[in-house]
């Protein structure tokens, strides 16, 4: 069986084992398994190793590199791409030819393409959470210097993400990295996205029988319109006076609240002979919450998910007796021991297969609902036992 080049990135498997001497479209049983995914436009199949699942993808030598190359430089800007392990040319081949190279990727893990989420032409009573979640995504990779290109509904998979959604882009055979975006390059890729999502929409109005007035024409119109509004807020400099620094924190935490991180605030003297000053803000990635939990706890969760469990910690610190930096550090201990884990491992045992910190999300929201039906709190095992007997209901996206 001939042998590719292969580049790896460490922690992943070496993948010797596949069969490199087929197209990945004819290779049967072994490691491939079937997983969501959208439309693609290169062949792409999912192979199953202990430590998770991937997607190889196949394309031409030189576009393969570049789709490699930019996911991994926007690995170390970014947590909204999916994770490159590896590249793959087969050197015996036309580098110009379908099969010569591929890329491979980890999968994300309980993603879904958007045809998951659309119902009667358009997306029911989960459009505004899709609208956020595809105006954030566009909004951090812009962030990061990131034009992709080509955004379309098929080149981006979800999360349910606590209350909300949260966008994974899959494919950057197109994306360019710069060190930032001007204006222009931002607006053409919004033109470029409110072209493609109508395009989507109105396939997915085809496939229903449905007529073109009846499908979600104007999505990505919509999903412009977010995004512009979220990337004011972020990027908006503010001017203040001498006496106004409680400003910067009440900026800081502002974003902070929205999930993102804080690089730097930069106040600069305004130049008119005044002593006001201009504040500006150096925002991160959408990773906040996410950061704080894992710093405190270990545990790793979508920014949505984290700022609802920090909460529930939160809650039960009170409890534990966490006020000092010692209690503190001994009820975060407790809790985990006793009421996360717990509960984690109850949700792994009646849903194997469920995203178990979406599900825990799900029960901090239905104990919070009982215990504002009761008046007063709501004990966790009776929560649970309520929950379970309500059949595990999610978020009610309305």
């Amino acid at each position: 069986m001939a042998t590719p080049m292969m580049l790896i990135r460490p922690g992943n498997p070496g993948f010797l084992d596949l069969e490199w001497g087929r197209p990945i479209d004819e290779w049967q049983g072994g490691r491939r398994v079937e997983m969501p995914e959208g439309i693609h436009r290169h062949p792409v199949v999912f192979v199953a190793y202990p430590v998770g699942v991937y997607a190889i993808k196949e394309l031409p030598q030189r576009a393969a590199r570049h789709e490699y190359e930019m996911l991994r430089m926007l690995a170390d800007r970014t947590t909204r791409t999916a994770r490159p392990a590896g590249l793959v040319e087969r050197r015996w081949l036309d580098p110009d030819t379908e099969g010569s190279g591929a890329v491979i990727t980890r999968y994300v893990e309980h993603a879904f393409p958007y045809r998951e989420l659309v119902t009667g032409g358009g997306f029911g009573g989960r459009r505004n959470q899709m609208l956020d979640a595809f105006a954030g995504l566009l909004v951090e990779l812009h962030l990061a210097g990131c034009y992709w290109g080509d955004c379309s509904l098929s080149n981006v998979l979800y999360r349910y993400d606590a209350a909300s959604i949260a966008a994974v882009m899959v494919d950057a055979e197109t994306a360019r990295l710069h060190s930032t975006l001007s204006s222009g390059q931002r607006e053409e890729d919004l033109a470029i996205m409110e072209y493609n999502v109508a395009g989507g929409m109105a396939d997915v109005a085809a496939e229903q029988g449905l007529d073109l007035d009846r499908s979600d024409l104007a999505l990505g119109e919509d999903i412009s319109t977010r995004y512009r509004s979220l990337w004011d807020e972020l990027t908006t400099d503010l001017i203040i006076g001498p006496d106004e620094s409680f400003r910067i924190a009440e900026r800081v935490a502002r974003l902070n609240d929205l999930g993102f991180e804080v690089d730097d605030v930069t106040l600069q003297p305004r130049g008119d002979g005044s002593d006001r000053v201009g504040l500006s803000v150096a925002v991160g990635g959408r990773t906040y919450n996410s950061h704080r939990l894992r710093e405190l706890t270990g545990i790793d969760a979508a920014e949505g998910q984290a700022k609802q469990i920090l909460a529930d910690l939160s809650y039960h610190e009170h409890k534990f007796g966490g006020v000092s930096a010692t209690g503190k550090a001994v009820a975060t201990m407790k809790w985990r021991a006793t009421v996360f884990e717990p509960l984690i491992a109850q949700i792994r045992e009646r849903h194997p297969e469920a995203d178990p910190l979406q599900a825990y999300a799900d029960f901090l929201n239905y104990r919070y609902v009982l215990a504002v039906a009761a008046g007063h709190d709501i004990d966790n095992d009776e929560a649970f036992t309520a929950w379970e007997a309500a059949g595990y209901p999610g978020y009610d996206p309305s």
